[in-house]
């Protein structure tokens, strides 16, 4: 028990040691002007949004307890130049109020069905990172034809896609351990009331607890493209993602039968954090999967 809390210890330091890295390096990126910003008001709550660019429309979902600017600050300012971005930030995060709506990855899928109801946004592409890419899955399931492409950044759609040290590290999380960091100084930047920063964590710390699962028949049923990046230590159990991209079409011999619509790429020497701020090798993909 004692080497196992001891486990449990470290990964909270490496995580939130690497969560501080990312988001100063992402504090220092773009200063991007969103050309518009707002509120849509959803049930039991408010979602803001930024939007950026013209073209084609694509979502951005972020990452637990990441504002817009901290998950996507490097990557707004090159997906902006050919592609209409809409950035989301989740209940509670950043702009959006908190609230004590209980968080589900159904409930907020909807809200960012709300959001591309208010824009007048009939169908756009979707990347979801981590936290994110949970709700983007949900949101693939709930509103199939509302999504053109799906791209998912370290994430999976259920708890058993994490290896087991992952899950069990959020069992020790607390909220002091995110005092004098970025990720609050973010927070408190442009949080509507930041009284509500103990009670925020707490709720997702909650969320994070409980095992959720989108079901492997549901994400057989996916029809659009789904593009899948992980980094080959970035905390999700490969086996479990490979039956995702089995799932989806994919893990074929592409000499033999037709190439998968979905792609998966893996990269090398990354971790779930440290993956994010690969920013080149994301637009790269991003912009590859998104072409046509």
């Amino acid at each position: 028990m004692k080497h196992l809390f001891k486990i449990h210890n470290l990964l909270k330091s490496i995580l939130l040691t690497a969560i501080i890295m990312h988001s100063l390096s992402q504090l220092q990126a773009q200063k991007a002007k969103p050309s518009a910003s707002g509120y849509v008001p959803v049930k039991g709550a408010k979602v803001y949004y930024e939007v950026y660019g013209e073209g084609r429309p694509i979502i951005l979902l972020h990452g637990a307890f990441y504002t817009i600017g901290l998950n996507w600050g490097q990557i707004i300012p090159e997906l902006s130049k050919t592609k209409k971005v809409i950035a989301i930030e989740l209940q509670g995060h950043g702009h959006s109020p908190f609230s004590e709506r209980k968080l589900s990855i159904a409930t907020l899928a909807n809200d960012v069905k709300s959001v591309m109801d208010y824009l007048k946004i009939d169908s756009a592409d979707i990347a979801g990172y981590s936290f994110g890419g949970s709700v983007a899955y949900q949101f693939a399931i709930q509103y199939p034809g509302r999504l053109r492409k799906l791209v998912i950044i370290s994430s999976t759609y259920k708890s058993s896609g994490w290896l087991p040290i992952v899950n069990k590290g959020f069992d020790h999380f607390k909220p002091e351990m995110f005092d004098n960091t970025p990720i609050k100084t973010a927070y408190d930047a442009v949080a509507p009331d930041k009284t509500k920063w103990t009670a925020f964590l707490n709720q997702m710390f909650d969320f994070a607890k409980k095992p959720f699962d989108c079901g492997d028949a549901n994400i057989a049923k996916i029809t659009a493209p789904v593009l899948i990046i992980s980094g080959d230590n970035d905390g999700l159990d490969k086996i479990e993602l490979m039956k995702t991209y089995q799932l989806l079409g994919g893990g074929v011999s592409a000499d033999m039968e037709p190439m998968p619509k979905s792609h998966l790429a893996i990269v090398p020497s990354q971790s779930h954090v440290g993956l994010m701020m690969q920013t080149q090798t994301i637009i790269d993909y991003l912009n590859e999967f998104l072409k046509e």
